[in-house]
């Protein structure tokens, strides 16, 4: 169905129209034959960049859409809503973009972040390592300083868009500390295992990469040496609620899904949605979709006042990708064994709802977060 959405402005009404017109277009009849046969939808984000989807938060200075966090948030909901992994690479490409945007040189801007907007140019992000998957402090990768700039040695784990993006967002450490580059995506001494073998997202590859020297030149460093930390937790917040944002879109399709089957699905001669016992299983799930939507606005909202909100990013993710979880799993419940089925999508929706409690920060570390700033 179509969610009742209070925005701020008109422009943001007809903005969440072309992007329904686009994703039931581009995205839904697209999704099960790719997920299907795991192939990558070539050309995809080259159309959902010419309509400028992929720099909606972003200034318009430099090709961006200028839209509050409030709005992007329900966009990538909108997605969601027809294909999650499609949906999690724009938010990553927007994680990515991130590094330069806040703390790229006007001319490392001027180069690429107007095309990474533009969707010329997808970023992906490489931070996790095999051995430090939450923990971004026990990064091992090395970048070595020479005469020529950077040379990378070390192996990067759990890249969303591995192997297919342009460019990377990439950690790495300068001596003790870690700093922040903005890596190409096709360099000699940059390889790349095969995709991963996952529950879900098929469609879009999830891969190791593997670092043996390649060199990178001066000018790709983002912000000073050593601030590659910093810059990685403040892209991480946002990038929290985006996940928060793709996971409620896969919730409210679940939802959808089941409620449509409950109105058409008879027992014991009547319609199964109005057995009070289904009808408040369909009404727990409605308010877990609610719930988070609610929470991952709220943070948005506060975002856009420039007012603290990296608590509330945890708590959004946490109760959003938990809802998800709950939701497609009582989406398989109320269609019975037809949910058990690839004849409906709510099997793949269950499968693809495990992984949101766990990239952008496990759940647990979103409950760690939580609990360290109620501790202050």
């Amino acid at each position: 169905m179509t969610v009742d959405r209070m925005l701020p402005s008109r422009e943001a009404e007809d903005l969440l129209a072309l992007v329904r017109e686009v994703a039931d277009k581009e995205l839904a009849t697209r999704v099960d034959e790719h997920e299907r046969t795991e192939t990558y939808p070539s050309g995809l984000f080259s159309t959902l960049g010419d309509i400028g989807l992929l720099g909606l938060p972003y200034p318009e200075e430099w090709g961006g859409g200028g839209q509050p966090y409030e709005v992007y948030l329900q966009v990538l909901e909108e997605l969601g809503a027809r294909w999650l992994a499609v949906a999690v690479a724009v938010s990553v490409h927007g994680l990515a973009c991130h590094p330069l945007a806040a703390f790229g040189t006007e001319q490392q801007k001027q180069e690429w972040l107007s095309r990474m907007l533009a969707g010329d140019l997808i970023g992906g992000y490489s931070l996790s390592e095999p051995h430090a998957v939450s923990d971004a402090a026990a990064l091992k990768s090395r970048a070595e300083r020479t005469t020529e700039g950077y040379r990378i040695i070390g192996t990067k784990a759990w890249i969303t868009h591995g192997g297919k993006a342009d460019c990377y967002a990439l950690f790495a450490r300068t001596g003790e500390d870690v700093s922040c580059f903005l890596a190409p995506g096709r360099i000699d001494g940059l390889t790349f295992d095969r995709p991963e073998q996952k529950m879900g997202l098929h469609a879009i590859p999830t891969t190791m990469a593997h670092w043996d020297g390649a060199m990178l030149e001066p000018g790709r460093l983002i912000g000073a040496e050593g601030q590659g930390l910093p810059i990685a937790f403040s892209a991480l917040d946002a990038g929290r609620l985006g996940i928060a944002a793709v996971a409620t879109g896969l919730a409210q399709a679940a939802l959808d899904a089941a409620v449509a089957y409950a109105q058409e699905r008879t027992a014991f001669g009547r319609r199964i949605a109005d057995h009070q016992g289904l009808g408040f299983l369909l009404a727990d799930m409605a308010a877990a979709v609610d719930s988070a939507r609610a929470s991952y606005l709220d943070a948005a909202r506060r975002r856009d006042a420039g007012r603290p909100y990296s608590r509330l990013a945890s708590v959004a993710k946490l109760v959003a990708t938990d809802a998800a979880m709950k939701v497609t799993t009582d989406a398989v419940q109320v269609l019975g064994g037809a949910g058990y089925t690839r004849d409906f999508p709510v099997e793949r929706y269950m499968r693809e709802a495990k992984v949101m409690q766990i990239f952008e920060g496990t759940n647990q570390i979103q409950r760690l977060v939580i609990s360290r700033h109620l501790a202050r």
